[in-house]
């Protein structure tokens, strides 16, 4: 059953999902930084996804207002500083304080372990990737699976909220191994099981 999806973001990681998301024949409606549009997609979305730099998450947040409230709220970001090292860890993650800060939105975590090139088909050189979800709502939880089957990934429950602590760093490993390592973006995670 489609569903009404909106993303906030129409950088790398929006311009993937929205393309990902429409070829499963979702309605999705993207936006930029236009205050307005931003609330009025989040009002019109059945589930918003957070596609913006970790560091614009409370300009986002403000913006949005009380537009997310009762919505499933996609966390897509990665928790790094400007100068790309990971700004929370072990006690905390990314998503966990979001939810602090959106208490009346479901937030779910997921999409950040993946490479944005990846994220409108879910594959790698024809493989499947694994597509990490964790929230602490279970009913959340499953239709974001959901959405992740749509597009293509290997969709996995990883857990309560909490567990974004662990993606947010598998996220950074990912991160280190493409750029700093020089393996490119032309890889990606897989759950064998």
């Amino acid at each position: 059953m489609a569903a009404k999806i909106g993303i906030i973001g129409k950088g790398n990681v929006g311009g993937a999902l929205q393309r990902g998301l429409a070829r499963a024949g979702h309605d999705v409606r993207a936006v930029g930084k236009d205050p307005e549009a931003v609330r009025q997609t989040a009002e019109w979305a059945e589930v918003v996804f957070l596609a913006v730099p970790f560091g614009a998450v409370d300009e986002t947040l403000r913006e949005l207002g009380e537009a997310v409230n009762g919505k499933v709220l996609v966390d897509t970001t990665n928790a790094l500083t400007p100068d790309m090292q990971l700004a929370l860890g072990y006690t905390t993650s990314g998503a966990e304080e979001l939810q602090k800060k959106a208490a009346r939105a479901t937030v779910v975590k997921a999409f950040n372990t993946v490479f944005s090139k990846h994220m409108d088909t879910g594959q790698v050189k024809g493989e499947k990737l694994s597509l990490f979800v964790a929230s602490d709502d279970a009913s959340a939880k499953e239709r974001v699976l959901g959405l992740g089957r749509d597009i293509g990934f290997d969709a996995i429950d990883a857990g309560p909220l909490r567990n974004a602590r662990w993606l947010e760093s598998l996220a950074y490993l990912n991160i280190q191994l493409g750029y700093v390592q020089k393996l490119g973006r032309d890889i990606g995670f897989r759950l064998v099981r």
